[in-house]
């Protein structure tokens, strides 16, 4: 809708709406500029190490979503069965730390595993009000059909690595994320 808007001499005149004055003020452009794939230009080994590291995690966790949903097990699920079995009679928040998760995504994550009876609360044994938990048989056996998904990824990742390279890239994230973790 146009506007009128008088000027000095009390003449009104018709003003331009936002959306036609955006338009104006807009750059004809007639070329587009084409996105680069993943691995082309600043998307690949010109790019920022951060950047890198990113892009590559988003596709990781993309392919492991997709790996995992015939499970109906999200990557955040597997994290939380993984570092409980690695870990057992974690906190809930222990485990929000070592997931890099929020403590209210862990909570509902543990709640929807604790009902479907992957994982079961045991109190601890000296802070009553700290719940420790652990994997059942049923979240042992998940784990086991889930840690087979994830393998085939991992091979994906390390197909064209010898053993040195691999243990080299190993050690540098690890490195990078304890050097990180500092400050």
């Amino acid at each position: 809708m146009r506007k009128l808007k008088a000027n000095r001499t009390g003449i009104t005149k018709p003003q331009p709406d936002r959306k036609t004055q955006r338009k104006a003020a807009a750059p004809a452009t007639d070329a587009v500029v084409p996105l680069p794939a993943a691995g082309e230009g600043k998307r690949g080994e010109q790019g920022y190490l951060g950047y890198l590291l990113r892009q590559a995690q988003a596709g990781v966790r993309l392919t492991m979503e997709r790996s995992l949903a015939d499970l109906g097990v999200t990557p955040p699920q597997f994290g939380v069965l993984t570092m409980l079995n690695a870990y057992p009679g974690l906190s809930g928040a222990d485990v929000a730390r070592l997931t890099f998760l929020t403590p209210q995504t862990v909570g509902v994550i543990i709640r929807n595993l604790e009902r479907d009876g992957a994982i079961r609360m045991t109190p601890h044994p000296l802070h009553g009000r700290i719940q420790q938990w652990a994997l059942t048989p049923r979240g042992t056996a998940l784990l086991k059909d889930c840690r087979q998904h994830v393998l085939a990824l991992e091979r994906r990742l390390a197909a064209g690595l010898d053993r040195k390279a691999e243990t080299t890239i190993r050690k540098w994230l690890a490195r990078i994320a304890a050097e990180m973790q500092e400050g």
